[in-house]
């Protein structure tokens, strides 16, 4: 199902005002103003045409931002949220990590280290390779890294491997005494390290 080309003007239109104005608040109704149709019909075409919704588009724009904002800047990372339009910095934390997978202060460190290293490669396809995944929403990619998450946790705590092997009396009680620990937020990196040991 093809779009008319008038369609998709409209459409790069509102894109491109979201591109140049990222920080700025873009809900459905405005950029369907600024496009001349419906909400509904802005919504639906929208993702057909770009293959995200008008939302995940904006919050990609808005992180792709503050990357490069941490790596090329010394703004505080409270300062880098503000110009990215960002009104809460937990917020702003916890859609960076749910994206990048890492923190502000530790992907401004990857991100120099890495500007240093890769001086040959062209900075176009730099940027294609780290840009943010979001073709599928942020809660969705929660929920698929929420069973690794917890088979790490239960490997850090050694628990794993020895509460299988005992009987379902002594299990429960070396569980019982086996010390919690506070859920915790553990990157891809972490899991792959915490499986090679």
């Amino acid at each position: 199902m093809s779009q008319s080309p008038e369609l998709l003007r409209r459409l790069l239109r509102a894109k491109d005002r979201m591109d140049r104005a990222s920080h700025e608040e873009w809900p459905v109704a405005r950029l369907a103003e600024v496009s001349a149709v419906s909400p509904a019909h802005f919504a639906r075409s929208f993702k057909q045409a770009f293959g995200l919704p008008p939302h995940r588009y904006l919050l990609s724009r808005r992180i792709e931002r503050a990357v490069a904002l941490l790596r090329d800047t010394d703004l505080a990372v409270t300062e880098i949220a503000a110009q990215t339009g960002w009104r809460s910095l937990g917020t702003f934390g916890r859609i960076f990590r749910d994206i990048t997978g890492d923190s502000p202060g530790n992907v401004r460190e990857r991100e120099r280290a890495a500007q240093a290293a890769s001086a040959s490669v062209p900075e176009c396809h730099a940027r294609a390779a780290q840009r943010p995944r979001l073709d599928t929403s942020v809660l969705e990619q929660r929920r698929r890294r929420a069973p690794a998450v917890a088979l790490a946790v239960e490997r850090q705590a050694g628990t794993a491997g020895a509460v299988q092997g005992l009987p379902a009396s002594a299990s429960g009680s070396l569980a019982a005494s086996t010390p919690s620990r506070p859920e915790t937020s553990v990157s891809r990196r972490q899991v792959a390290n915490i499986r090679k040991r």
